[in-house]
């Protein structure tokens, strides 16, 4: 849809115009500023607490953070604002990122946290007020003739989220589960329909090359999902560092030796607790269109079922999108996942 919009578009430069940068004020926040690459800590005080309350079930860690705050295409002296207390604590933070590669929309992502101490206050709509701006003001430095989106997730757990950005005119478009499958169950061998090899991420990704050669395919399989775009160098970095294990993932590959499917999984034992379980969450289920429906995926989702169960965990914890093009949904659902929490993703369009 967006490739079709694409071509009878004006530039994004010519469809938005810049607002002047938000001033926020509340009386309970003593200062305002951007966040610098020694505020990690304080930031992360605040997304922890926030996480606590909101998702327990999962928790960013100090390097996710770092992450954040360090990409190169985060301009932290406009992209970011913290939020002090007069007794010197942080109160919120806000993110708008920009993903920088762009083939068919520009995405502005409005990340926000409020220290649950602090809520129910107006925090929040000064934050998100800000970040409007914020993302209005990076769609209109856009040369390009491609729809922009301002985007916003809330999980369902956190229904302030949701209202706040509906109130800040955001709407909810995408729906989202959080699935998990209890590995005491039994798991079914699953055979392919083409002749393919699975190996472990650690056993097929030897040197920079085939790393790039797997996020080419995740590109590429990822190409018909929702407002989906690939991902960058340092996005790509991200995703396999940090709690990603791979000697839990998993490539797929064909006959003629070309990548039909990748899974990637992250390991955070810090999380078990907030779930309740052991485990495993797999990021990433992906299968190029060339090599769809011959029960690739399954195949993939099953390796990775059997090695958590030989190592006694209870369960593995996928995110799906609810109108996945592929039938996601459906695959997960055979499996044996079952939905537990949700998630709505809402958009503002121009």
């Amino acid at each position: 849809m967006a490739e079709t919009t694409s071509r009878t578009l004006t530039p994004l430069s010519e469809r938005v115009v810049a607002p002047e940068t938000v001033v926020p004020s509340h009386p309970l926040v003593a200062e305002w500023r951007p966040a610098t690459l020694s505020d990690v800590d304080a930031v992360w005080e605040v997304r922890r607490a926030s996480d606590a309350v909101d998702h327990p079930n999962y928790v960013a860690t100090r390097d996710e953070v770092e992450e954040d705050l360090g990409y190169s295409f985060v301009d932290l002296e406009r992209d970011t604002l913290l939020a002090i207390g007069h007794d010197g604590r942080p109160l919120a933070f806000g993110l708008v990122l920009e993903p920088p590669r762009q083939e068919t929309l520009v995405r502005e992502f409005m990340n926000g946290y409020v220290h649950p101490e602090a809520r129910g206050k107006g925090i929040g709509r000064e934050l998100i007020r800000w970040q409007r701006a914020r993302g209005e003001q990076r769609l209109a430095a856009s040369a390009k003739a491609l729809p922009g989106w301002l985007v916003g997730y809330a999980d369902r757990r956190a229904p302030d989220r949701e209202r706040l950005l509906t109130s800040a005119g955001f709407t909810a478009m995408r729906w989202f589960h959080t699935m998990e499958r209890d590995l005491s169950l039994p798991i079914s061998d699953v055979t392919p329909t083409e002749p393919v090899t699975i190996r472990t991420y650690a056993e097929a990704i030897v040197g920079d090359d085939a790393s790039e050669a797997v996020h080419a395919a995740r590109d590429e399989a990822f190409r018909d999902h929702w407002g989906s775009q690939p991902l960058s160098d340092e996005q790509w970095r991200s995703l396999t560092g940090g709690v990603f294990v791979a000697d839990l993932s998993f490539v797929a590959f064909a006959a003629d030796g070309a990548i039909a499917g990748v899974l990637l999984t992250d390991v955070n034992e810090e999380d078990w607790a907030g779930q309740g379980f052991t485990g495993a969450y797999v990021s990433t289920v992906a299968v190029t269109r060339a090599h769809r429906g011959r029960r690739i995926a399954p195949a993939l989702l099953a390796a990775v079922l059997r090695a958590c169960a030989d190592r006694g965990w209870e369960r593995v914890v996928l995110d799906v999108d609810a109108d996945n093009p592929t039938g996601a949904l459906g695959l997960y659902t055979g499996m044996g996942f079952v939905p537990t929490q949700h998630e709505t993703g809402l958009v503002i369009e121009y």
